[in-house]
């Protein structure tokens, strides 16, 4: 088997305002493997400032790995404990091998051409803005619309809620709350509270993560659903996931495969949620298409009970041409369509 990897740019259509900055790029890396007549294709795209493998030497930690493949290395050998996405550009790439098609991960129903029921997600902005893009994702087909909170003025944020509620009830349209730990332990409880008003499915991580007891009595006694979602970034599943839902009791877990550490990593996390009857979905982490199709295509190895949040393909303005498009909150694979993987020119 060889190995190789480029780096490829991604430009936001617009900057991309999150908890964490303005982001104006996303530089992705892509892995190539190849056996005999068969190529395989991951991507690895860490966050900044999010993923634990953010750090200084990644690339250098590619590299090494490169190395290590072309040296006949296995690649479950690899020593990626702490750069999870590397470990899950490297499971995709490997998986893909299987295939004739480098970009079939699985083969199963989504790549058939059987639909993922996804929700829309509202960037961060003004109130104003906000609402329009909500109001237009609903008019587009979403009927499960996700706003970014925390980062505004809360009573702002509240009006925001109230005046989206007052034109699409909970009949018509399901709202999901992502605070990215912006609530102090202090307010949240309240904060919680007036927010229930406005008929919320859920809220992702309402403090910043690592508060394991704060997190317990939240979830204890919340008049919201909550999801945990970075509280899972940087745990070892295998050791700590069960402890870890067993004590919190979340009501729900969200599955990020690029931040936590891959795909089989990720349904770890599922089989120690389902047997709590904890609930999950997936989220993308702003991966292009090629890091979409490969969390889609395993989403859909599982019997889907919620609106998974995989919407992010349409971010950017060099994404990879691929079968993906979202239509009417649904996101498909259109086999009439054609990948083409970028070059490394």
């Amino acid at each position: 088997m060889a190995a190789s990897y480029f780096q490829y740019e991604l430009v936001f259509k617009k900057p991309a305002q999150t908890s964490r900055g303005v982001m104006q790029n996303h530089v992705a890396y892509y892995i190539v493997l190849k056996n005999g007549n068969r190529m395989g294709y991951g991507e690895a795209a860490p966050l900044k400032g999010l993923s634990i493998d953010d750090r200084p030497d990644f690339e250098q930690k590619l590299k090494e790995c490169i190395a290590f493949i072309n040296d006949g290395l296995p690649i479950d050998a690899l020593p990626l404990k702490d750069f999870p996405s590397l470990r899950f550009a490297f499971e995709v790439a490997f998986l893909s091998l299987g295939f004739d098609n480098p970009f079939t991960v699985y083969n199963n129903s989504f790549i058939a051409g059987n639909p993922i029921h996804i929700n829309g997600l509202v960037w961060m902005n003004t109130k104003t803005e906000m609402l329009e893009e909500a109001f237009t994702k609903v008019e587009q087909g979403f009927d499960c619309i996700k706003f970014k909170v925390g980062a505004l003025d809360f009573d702002e944020e509240c009006r925001m809620l109230e005046s989206f509620r007052k034109r699409y009830s909970a009949f018509k349209v399901e709202l999901r709350l992502d605070a990215n730990g912006g609530f102090t332990t202090e307010e949240a409880d309240q904060k919680l509270k007036e927010l229930s008003r406005f008929d919320i499915h859920s809220i992702e991580q309402p403090i910043r993560a690592k508060q394991p007891y704060y997190m317990h009595e939240l979830c204890l006694k919340t008049p919201i659903p909550i999801a945990l979602d970075e509280e899972l970034i940087g745990v070892d599943v295998a050791l700590e996931g069960e402890k870890l839902l067993t004590f919190i009791r979340p009501q729900y877990i969200i599955i990020k495969p690029t931040l936590i550490g891959g795909l089989a990593v990720s349904d770890c996390w599922v089989k120690h949620a389902q047997k709590q009857n904890i609930g999950w979905w997936a989220t993308s982490a702003l991966e292009s298409n090629i890091g979409l199709n490969a969390i889609a295509q395993w989403c859909a190895n599982y019997d889907l009970k919620l609106p998974q949040g995989l919407g992010t393909g349409s971010l950017y303005t060099n994404n990879t041409p691929s079968p993906l498009i979202v239509s009417k909150g649904l996101l498909k694979y259109n086999t009439h369509l054609a990948w083409v993987f970028p070059s490394n020119a």
